[in-house]
């Protein structure tokens, strides 16, 4: 929890501050009223009282009452706006570190867990800032303020009121002890019920489909009765603390009316009586406000295994180290040339390696097919080039550089990278082909006005390249049209082609398409290729595909089996010379087709 402390700002910290002056403030008001109290005991029981004194000692525990209202309403107002700011810092933290992990880091945190955490956990956090901590604040000030004004009475109202602040933090100690693990197993239990929720949500349609409503609202039940069952025993054993400190208040008092009866009794005169009722009655107010002060750790205790645990599951995240570090070249020196030289790579956890000694090379212009089996390695290798993993035997080589020499953002803005599952975000159409494009070096006109109208040509170049312009042209406003989150008003076709269109208009020197065309139609197809074999000219273009109409007019085609490449060379080639591309052939390829070399 301290450690989270640390990555508070300087302005955090002059809130955190001024927060704590006014709880001083508070404090000290406070713990003045008992004094004016005694003088008003004092006066009556003595019978000096006058009703200007009465009065104006009345007077000053109204200010002082007054004033520490006001002190508690800047001191929550200061913490309210520390935390705040606090936890807007720490989710800024969390988005920032999450764009710099590679996809291993992100597979061993999750989706779901890194929303929690992001979420979830930062309001924790943000709720024990802004009110648990001023009371950790509050709580050792008052206490050592009441104690230290309690000491000056006798010493046997001392010494119970020591006992009972002792044995109150043993039963504080030992609930803390066993509710703190089941605070940690909620937040781990609350990622669980978003996983849930999330799979449910994100796979709405396959659920129908499959009429598998039970089956995810059993798996949800589970969940949620896992999540309700470990809270409930964990808000059972802090609800013991209530009781505890009510027994030990009453308990208190109880004790300091019977010490006090008994150093009456044992008074030499009627004057020393009075003075011992008097502090009796004095004593007993600084013990209540100290015993409130000490009951306000039940609110401490109940949000801080929680928030404790909410901070290391941040810091796990701000302390991950992702495993692909940027490299220092800033600018690729030779021609856009890829080349995988005695490349090995297995995925985190497991023993198997997913390719084996791939070797090959693809000069600029070029434009390599890659084809093969289900999991044949095709889009693990792919991956490699931008470095959305590293290898873990050999070297990728880009314009004749290690990849890992690259810094990351020079890298992957030599290339558009079209994954196999098209992803589209909520904006426009024109937002999303123009997602993270810039303009080509020196093509941007300076003006303004100008450089408005070179973006919006180069939006609609892209969408009439990949052949989007027949349904866009149908959608209201067109390139301004809306696209929901996830693209789900557009169909899958539509949205390969967008994000191919997001592709295009980048106008990279290396085009990455990761089976980008599955969704297409075979006209479709055909007609984007022709396009993009056009728009892509001298550019170094890697196309993975499992038809082989898509890839058979590359100058070169890989064929890919159980990891290995198995077949290299022109569609013609091999179909006489290799007998995996054979068999893919036999199956998408008519006779007229395979007797034409097709």
């Amino acid at each position: 929890m301290i450690k989270i402390l640390r990555h508070m700002k300087r302005r955090q910290w002059v809130l955190f501050a001024a927060s704590t002056a006014f709880i001083l403030l508070q404090t000290f008001l406070d713990l003045s009223i008992p004094d004016y109290m005694s003088a008003i005991t004092e006066m009556v029981q003595t019978g000096t009282a006058t009703t200007s004194g009465l009065v104006m000692n009345g007077c000053y525990m109204l200010l002082c009452a007054g004033g520490a209202t006001i002190a508690a309403i800047a001191s929550g107002y200061t913490s309210a706006k520390m935390a705040a700011s606090l936890s807007q810092d720490i989710r800024s933290e969390i988005f920032h570190k999450v764009q710099t992990f590679s996809k291993e880091e992100m597979d061993r945190f999750s989706t779901a867990s890194l929303i929690t955490r992001s979420t979830n956990d930062v309001v924790q956090l943000q709720n024990f800032c802004a009110r648990g901590l001023r009371m950790l604040v509050r709580v050792p000030i008052i206490v050592s303020l009441a104690l230290y004004k309690m000491s000056v009475r006798y010493w046997q109202w001392s010494a119970a009121t020591a006992l009972t602040v002792v044995l109150i933090m043993i039963v504080i100690a030992l609930l803390i002890k066993y509710a703190h693990p089941r605070f940690r197993r909620m937040q781990i239990l609350t990622d669980d019920v978003n996983r849930s929720m999330r799979e449910n949500m994100t796979g709405m349609r396959v659920i129908r489909a499959y009429n598998a409503k039970d089956y995810q609202m059993a798996d949800f039940e589970r969940a949620n009765t896992n999540l309700m069952s470990n809270e409930r025993k964990a808000r059972t054993l802090l609800q013991l603390m209530p009781s505890t400190n009510q027994f030990a208040a009453n308990a208190l008092t109880v004790a300091i009316y019977c010490i006090g009866a008994y150093l009456v009794a044992g008074a030499s005169s009627g004057t020393e009586q009075i003075a011992i009722f008097t502090d009796m009655v004095v004593f007993s107010t600084y013990a209540t406000k100290m015993l409130q002060g000490i009951s306000s750790l039940e609110l401490i205790f109940n949000m801080l295994p929680r928030a404790a645990t909410s901070s290391e599951r941040i810091l796990e995240i701000l302390n991950t180290e992702p495993k692909i570090q940027s490299g220092t070249v800033t600018e690729r020196k030779g021609p856009a040339s890829i080349e995988f030289k005695n490349v090995s790579f297995k995925y985190p956890g497991t023993s198997e390696m997913a390719i084996e000694d791939i070797s090959f090379r693809i000069e600029e212009g070029q434009t390599i097919g890659i084809i093969g089996s289900t999991a044949s390695g095709k889009s693990t290798l792919m991956n490699l080039i931008p470095r959305l993993y590293d290898v873990t035997e050999g070297e990728v080589l880009v314009g004749g550089l290690n990849v890992k020499e690259y810094d990351c953002g020079e890298l992957r803005r030599q290339m558009s990278y079209v994954p196999q599952t098209a992803v589209l975000f909520t904006g426009t159409v024109e937002s999303n082909v123009s997602y993270g494009g810039n303009f080509p070096k020196g093509g941007a006109s300076a003006d303004a006005e100008g450089e408005n109208a070179a973006h919006k040509e180069r939006v609609r170049h892209a969408i009439e390249v990949s052949q989007s312009e027949e349904f866009v042209s149908r959608m209201p406003g067109q390139e301004e049209a809306p696209v929901f989150r996830g693209g789900t008003n557009v169909s899958g076709g539509q949205k390969q082609r967008l994000s191919i269109a997001r592709a295009i208009y980048r106008h990279p020197d290396i085009y990455l398409f990761d089976d980008a065309f599955s969704a297409l139609d075979y006209k479709t197809d055909r007609l984007l290729r022709a396009g993009l074999k056009k728009e892509s000219s001298g550019a170094t273009v890697l196309i993975v595909s499992s038809r082989i109409a898509t890839i058979k007019d590359a100058d070169k085609i890989l064929v890919m089996d159980e990891g290995r490449i198995v077949g290299e060379g022109t569609h013609k080639e091999l179909l006489e010379s290799c007998r995996v591309y054979q068999e893919i052939a036999y199956t998408q390829l008519t006779p007229e087709e395979l007797a034409k070399g097709a």
